[in-house]
C-alpha cells in the first residue's frame, strides 16, 4: 500500500472538508496521513470566529469536524504559523501535497474619503472581535452613538447590522464573547442603516436570513415597498430562483414592519457610498442615489464589501486570492475554499469545492516522499494537538453550562494554555 502525507494550512471548514475528502479517498491501494497546521490554538475558522453566535444551528457543524479529527490518520497542529515558524517550502519537500486553506482574512476597502477616521472599521475586524477571536480581543468599537451604518449587501453585513441592533440581552445565552456583550449593553446605537450600491433584486443575502429578520422580539426591520416593488419590476417575469426567493422574503418585511421598538434596522438600497465625514472621528456618511447625493447622520462606519487572502510567503496571490488553476498552485501545492475562490458561498460550499481539488490531487500523486513531517520541523513547544484542543473545548463547554451556554469562550493566549494543560 502507498501511504502518502498531505499537510493542510487552516483549520476552517474548507480544510476540514479537504481532509475529509482525503480520507473517503482511501482504499486498499492508498493511504493518507494527513496533518492539519492552523496558526490560532483554536480551529473551526469561522465557525468559531467568524458565524453570528445567535446561530447557533450553523455551528453544528463543528461536530462533522470532530469526527474528521478522531480519524488516526489525523493529525492538528495549532499555535503554529506557517511562514515564521516553518515555510511553506519546508512543507512541500516533506510532503507528498500541502493544501492551502487558510481562508480571506482581510476586509476589502471602499477606497473613498474619510475612510480612515475613527469609528470607521471593517466586518473583518468587527466580526472576530465579538466572536472571541483572540488577535481582535483590543478593538475599540465606539458603539457611544446612536446611528450606525453598516455598508454591504451579503449576509455579513446582514450579520453585523442584527448584533448592533440586537436588545443585548438577547446574545447572554449565546456565546457571544463577554467583552462585547458588556459593550453592547452599553451602546447607545438605537438605528442601523444597512447600504447596498446596487438595487434589492442585486443583494447577496439569502432568503433564509432575511426570513428571520421579522422574527426579531425587539427591533423594527423597515424596508421600503417601493424599493421591492421596483426591483421586482426591473427582475421581469423569470428572475432567477434565489432572486425570486429573496425579493419574497423582502415584500414580506416591507409589509410587516413594526414601529413600536427603540431599535431599527434600515435597509437602503441604491446608495453609493461617496464620502465619510468627519474631522476627529465619523460624524456621517454622504452617498449618490438616483435622486442626488444623501447624507446619513452617524458615528460608526462599518464595512462588509468582501475579503481578501492574506499572503503567506512562498504562496503566489494575485487579487485576494491564491493563484491556481482548479486548486492547482505549483509542483505538489494545492487551495480549496475562499483562498482559492474568493469569499462566496456559504460554509457548506467549501465541501464540493475541496472534494473537486483533492480528486485533483489524487490523480498528480507519484511515488511517496520519505523525507519526515511537521514534527521535525517544530521547536514551539506550546503546539496544541487535538488531545489539547478537546480539553480546551471541554472546558469552554463546562464554563458555559450554568451560565445557560453553548460554551464560554477563552480568549487569552495563557488561559488557552492552562486549559490545554500544556
Amino acid at each position: 500500500m502507498l501511504q502518502y502525507k498531505v499537510a493542510i494550512v487552516g483549520a476552517g471548514p474548507a480544510g476540514y472538508f479537504a481532509a475529509q475528502a482525503l480520507q473517503n479517498l482511501q482504499n486498499e491501494d492508498r493511504a493518507f496521513s494527513i496533518d492539519m497546521i492552523e496558526r490560532l490554538p483554536t480551529p473551526w475558522g469561522l465557525v468559531r470566529s467568524g458565524v453570528a453566535p445567535d446561530h447557533p444551528k450553523i455551528k453544528t457543524v463543528a461536530k462533522v469536524f470532530e469526527k474528521i479529527a478522531a480519524e488516526p490518520n489525523f493529525r492538528l497542529f495549532a499555535n503554529v504559523e506557517i511562514g515564521s515558524e516553518i515555510t511553506v517550502a519546508q512543507l512541500a519537500a516533506q510532503y507528498d501535497a500541502v493544501i492551502i486553506a487558510t481562508g480571506s482574512a482581510l476586509g476589502k476597502k471602499l477606497g473613498i474619503p474619510g475612510e480612515d477616521l475613527y469609528g470607521s472599521m471593517s466586518a473583518a475586524d468587527f466580526v472576530p472581535w465579538y466572536n472571541a477571536h483572540p488577535d481582535f480581543a483590543d478593538l475599540d468599537v465606539p458603539l457611544d452613538c446612536d446611528t450606525s451604518v453598516v455598508i454591504g449587501a451579503g449576509n455579513v453585513a446582514m450579520d453585523v447590522a442584527r448584533m448592533l441592533a440586537l436588545e443585548p440581552s438577547e446574545l447572554d445565552s449565546t456565546d457571544t464573547v463577554d467583552h462585547a456583550i458588556a459593550a453592547f449593553k452599553k451602546s447607545s446605537v438605537r438605528d442601523v442603516y444597512i447600504s447596498a450600491r446596487r438595487g434589492p433584486e442585486h443583494a447577496a443575502f439569502t432568503s433564509p436570513e432575511l426570513r428571520e429578520l421579522p422574527k426579531l422580539e425587539h427591533t423594527n426591520v423597515i424596508m421600503a415597498r417601493s424599493d421591492i416593488e421596483a426591483a421586482i419590476a426591473r427582475a421581469g417575469d423569470a428572475p432567477e430562483k434565489d432572486v425570486k426567493s429573496n425579493l419574497d422574503a423582502m415584500l414580506l418585511i416591507a409589509d410587516s414592519q413594526k414601529t413600536e421598538h427603540e431599535r431599527t434596522m434600515h435597509f437602503l438600497f441604491q446608495h453609493t457610498p461617496k464620502e465619510i465625514l468627519g474631522t476627529d472621528r465619523v460624524e456621517g456618511i454622504v452617498y449618490s442615489t438616483p435622486s442626488g447625493d444623501v447624507t446619513v447622520k452617524c458615528g460608526l462606519v462599518i464595512t462588509a464589501i468582501g475579503y481578501q487572502a492574506e499572503s503567506i510567503e512562498g504562496v503566489p496571490y494575485e487579487n485576494g486570492k491564491v493563484v491556481n488553476t482548479d486548486g492547482r498552485v505549483k509542483e505538489n501545492m494545492y487551495v480549496v475554499g475562499w483562498a482559492k475562490r474568493g469569499p462566496s458561498g456559504v460554509i457548506g460550499t467549501n465541501k464540493s469545492d475541496a472534494a473537486a481539488v483533492i480528486e485533483l490531487l489524487v490523480s498528480d500523486l507519484k511515488q511517496p516522499k520519505d523525507n519526515g513531517d511537521i514534527s521535525q520541523l517544530i521547536t514551539n513547544e506550546q503546539v496544541i494537538d487535538q488531545a489539547a484542543w478537546q480539553r480546551i473545548n471541554a472546558a469552554e463547554v463546562a464554563a458555559g453550562e450554568p451560565l445557560g451556554k453553548p460554551r464560554k469562550k477563552l480568549i487569552q493566549f495563557e488561559d488557552f494554555l492552562r486549559a490545554a494543560a500544556i
